[in-house]
């Protein structure tokens, strides 16, 4: 563990945490290990989805119906 790590209490479902268990073992790496990486990959899609919203902000709206018309014309629902 880093010097510079800090501790903190994280309260698991009891299958969520047998499962983290297996999967530590089976990749011989700690849970926090595996909880660290999992949260830096959530972060990093909420950035892009940030950035995504960011890009596409001039946009114009697209109304619901118009949106569902033009899925329809393409065959796509």
């Amino acid at each position: 563990m880093k010097a510079t790590s800090k501790r903190a209490i994280v309260y698991f479902d009891p299958e969520l945490h047998r499962a983290l268990r297996r999967k530590a073992a089976e990749t011989d790496r700690s849970l926090s290990e595996l909880v660290n990486e999992a949260v830096k990959l959530s972060l990093a899609e909420d950035a892009e989805d940030l950035a995504a919203f960011e890009t596409r902000v001039a946009e114009p709206d697209v109304p619901f119906e118009d949106a569902l018309r033009v899925l329809r014309r393409r065959g796509k629902i």
